[in-house]
Formats: structure tokens, sequence, C-alpha cells
């Protein structure tokens, strides 16, 4: 289980080897939500974002047998660049399992920070099974998106920061919107807050007719989507949350948050043209959520957790339509 001696140990071999992303604001965003806007751009993470973080911490935590053996992740792309980069600075070989239809800028980044990339349908095999198989054929350790004690423990050192940015500008009390998957990034801060920052209530965000964990949240066990694919906001469909995640989403986040693909798209526009940073779709849903759903946020504050910048560029064209 995660824990928050986990994320303070890997804030350590963190440091000096992650960026540590600011907090970023603008009155025009602050005008549509009607409330102070804080924006953490994890997009300006390496790779493009926060999944550096968890794959860092994972692989850092690796006895050197086992580096030795490399290791094997899946992931529709962020987790993906994450962890080849951090094996390559590791000197440990990768492979990862990718869907067929993930962006194809996903794929080829993942190539060329040299991970070795096995496609699948995401439709009809189950990246699971190819994970555990490939893992079991060529001993390799399997590195879980978010399921995953040293994944969460990285991933929620954003959340550390989050507690010492919000301080540092008298922000004491306000919801903490994050874009969620399965509830890695998300769990993590909720722990990181827990400790350093209780009034700071992490909220997870996710794309309409893909809201599991909302839905998980709202019933208390753990609910699963109906379809594997079909949204724009790929970086975040899964098909449930996580067994280590969600007791800790269900114990410490407030209600969930969703947003359509539309606006998803306008907030990928409004960080571009208020912010100056690129998103990707599903790491602007908890942006979208701020500016969209006000009136389910409290508060004179809210902090919002960018989470992923990797976007195609026809994507990128379709979201800064709504800006005509």
């Amino acid at each position: 289980m995660s824990t928050i001696e986990l994320i303070e140990s890997a804030a350590e071999r963190l440091k000096g080897n992650v960026q540590e992303t600011p907090l970023l604001t603008s009155p025009f965003l602050d005008e549509i939500a009607g409330r102070r806007v804080f924006v953490k751009p994890e997009c300006l993470q390496h790779t493009g974002s926060f999944k550096f973080r968890g794959a860092w911490s994972a692989i850092s935590a690796l006895s050197t047998e086992k580096r030795q053996r490399g290791v094997i992740a899946y992931s529709s792309g962020n987790h993906a660049q994450g962890v080849a980069l951090a094996s390559s600075k590791h000197g440990v070989a990768s492979v990862i399992v990718m869907p067929s239809d993930a962006p194809q800028l996903k794929i080829n980044n993942t190539k060329a920070l040299g991970g070795e990339v096995v496609l699948y349908d995401r439709a009809s095999e189950s990246r699971e099974e190819i994970g555990e198989t490939l893992a079991a054929e060529r001993s390799l350790t399997l590195i879980r998106p978010y399921d995953e004690p040293q994944v969460i423990a990285g991933q929620g050192t954003a959340g550390l920061e989050i507690a010492r940015q919000a301080e540092e500008l008298g922000v004491t009390e306000a919801d903490v919107l994050i874009c969620c998957g399965g509830g890695g990034l998300t769990s993590g801060i909720a722990l990181a807050l827990e400790k350093h920052a209780p009034a700071l209530r992490a909220r997870p965000c996710e794309p309409e007719g893909f809201d599991d964990v909302k839905r998980s949240l709202a019933a208390g066990q753990i609910q699963n989507n109906n379809a594997a694919s079909g949204n724009i906001c790929d970086a975040i469909l899964t098909p449930q949350p996580g067994d280590i995640t969600f007791p800790i989403l269900l114990r410490l986040c407030g209600p969930g948050l969703s947003v359509t693909e539309e606006e998803a798209l306008r907030a990928v526009a409004q960080a571009f043209l208020r912010l100056k940073i690129v998103l990707e779709p599903g790491g602007a849903v908890a942006l979208a959520s701020a500016l969209f759903r006000k009136d389910d946020i409290a508060g004179d504050n809210v902090i919002v957790v960018a989470s992923g910048g990797n976007t195609d560029p026809e994507v990128f064209d379709r979201a800064l339509e709504f800006l005509t």
C-alpha cells in the first residue's frame, strides 16, 4: 500500500531528476471560473506529463538484479514515455505495450526514448494479459501505470509541491482538481495533501461516459466503464479504478467531476490562449471542470492539475477552432 512515507522517500530520489512545475494564473481564467484558478502544468514535466514522476520512482526503487533483466509497462502513451525515458536514464531495457489507436506522436516518442513498443487492439485484447504474459516469458518487471505503490508514490510528489506552493501563495482552502484515469495521480496527491495541506481536497475529473471513478465514489464500490475506447481523452480511459488506488480515493477525495469532449477541447484552447501551454484533452479535463462545472465547486480558490500535453497536431487544431 502506498503511504506518505513512500511519497516522501520518492521525493528524495526524484530530486534533480524531475521538474518542479509551478502554479500558473490568469485573470481571464478566473473570470470564466468565477474564482481564482491556479494551474499546475505537468505538461511541462519531462516527456510531457506527470507520468515521469511515477516511472522514475518505480525504476529507481528496483534492485540491481531486476534492472538488469529489464522492465515492461502498458500504457496509451504517457506512462509509456515516462517508463521509456526513466529506463533509458537508468540503463534499463524497456518493453511498452500500447494500443494501436494511441496518438501516433506518443507511439513515435516512446520508440525514440528507447522503448520497444508492442501494439495491441484495446477493443478486443487485454493489455494486462499481454503485459503479464511478456513479463513472465522474458523475466521482466511489470510497472503498472497506476496500481503500483512506487508509481503512486512518485506521482504523489506533485501533491507535496502543491501543498508547499499553495501555502506560499496564501491559499489555505481549495478543491484540487485532478485528471483521473486509474487513480494513481489522484490518490498520490490526496495522500500528500492529507498530511501537508489537509484543507486542500483532491477531486477526480474525467470525461463523460468514462467516469468510472466518479460513479465508484458515489456508489462506495468499484464501477466499470462500458467501453474501452471512443473518447478524445485517450490518456485517462481506463476500465475502472485500481484496487490499490480506490480505497485511497474513497477515503480522501471529494465527489468526482466529469466534462464533455467539447469542454475538454475548449479547455485546451483556453490553456493555450491564456497560459501559453499545450495540453492534450485528457490532460485538460480538470481545467475544463474548473471552467465549466463551477457550480459544483465551492470556495474562492481552485487548484487544477494539468496532467499532460502530448497531443497530435490534428487534435490541437480541433481545439483551437473554439477560439474563432
